[in-house]
């Protein structure tokens, strides 16, 4: 029995990514593509999103530009290669507040918004601070943090504190603080909605880039593998290490099952295929009764 249909929907790409980025320590070892790419968990009556992307408008443009990304569609027309529309999703789960994941807010406008309370509030004490520490906001469009304030205006931003089980039927929030940002989280789908599920999934945001971060070729990971963690953070590479142990244990260390969403290998893991757009659709799992949106 399977609750929940998962997909990685590619919208946009950096063709010529830094490694040391990516991989902690890798220096003068060249650039590789980065896609960038937001899920969508389906079922259980609901239309769930991880993450939502940027507007390629403004300051999200300027930020796009400067990190290299070509080839932004917007949701709709993503989403549409799947059947939805933006109207149709009820929840997002922002795993953190970079621009390229916090971006599309507007497009959502049926959506209720989870996020760390942490993520929100550190964010607005790092805009506070003197222009030579704005480094820690060189990847995060101010702009953004605004609308989360009017998300929760209007009454659609859940502030989580911590762990939060069954945010959805099944689907548990997990923080992983003073890492890649101040309130990261990563995302836990139990797909049969067990409270002891053998059937987990795992959706990472940016706590990990790469299968390189897991030292993995998708098969368990041994007592003698090295985890390398991301090489962007404004927390520390230890929380980040800690952070891919908690989300490796939670499935019992079957790599496979934790999905860095911005690997393009994910492709030679799971059936995909490529849009009119020339954008990537990953198919993590069917719920039952589903259709594949890439055979």
């Amino acid at each position: 029995m399977a609750d929940y249909s998962i997909w990685v929907l590619e919208y946009a790409a950096a063709e010529d990514f830094n490694k040391s980025g990516i991989l902690y320590g890798a220096h003068n070892q060249g650039t590789k593509k980065l896609p960038f790419c937001y899920v969508v968990i389906k079922g259980r009556g609901h239309t769930a999103m991880v993450d939502v992307g940027y507007d390629n408008k403004a300051y999200g443009k300027q930020l796009a530009d400067k990190f290299g990304l070509t080839n932004w569609h917007s949701p709709r027309e993503v989403l549409a290669d799947i059947g939805l529309t933006p109207e149709d999703v009820d929840t997002v789960f922002v795993s953190h507040a970079h621009f390229d994941h916090f971006g599309n807010s507007e497009d959502f406008p049926n959506a209720r918004f989870y996020i760390q309370e942490r993520e929100v509030s550190k964010w607005v004490w790092a805009m506070s601070l003197p222009e030579r520490m704005r480094w820690m906001m060189i990847a995060v469009d101010p702009n953004d943090i605004l609308r989360c304030v009017q998300l929760a205006k209007d009454g659609r931003l859940v502030c989580v504190d911590g762990v939060m089980m069954d945010a959805l039927p099944g689907i548990d929030l997990h923080p992983a603080f003073d890492s890649h940002t101040f309130g990261s989280m990563w995302i836990e789908v139990r797909n049969d909605g067990s409270a002891q599920s053998a059937d987990r999934w795992i959706l990472a945001g940016d706590l990990i880039y790469d299968f390189g971060n897991l030292a993995s070729d998708g098969g368990a990971v041994g007592v003698e593998t090295m985890y390398t963690p991301v090489g962007l953070g404004v927390g520390s590479q230890t929380n980040l290490v800690l952070a891919t142990e908690a989300m490796m244990k939670s499935v019992a260390y079957e790599a496979r099952r934790v999905i860095p969403v911005h690997e393009e290998r994910l492709k030679d893991a799971f059936p995909s295929r490529i849009t009119r757009h020339s954008l990537r659709v990953t198919e993590i799992c069917l719920a039952d009764g589903e259709a594949s949106k890439v055979a």
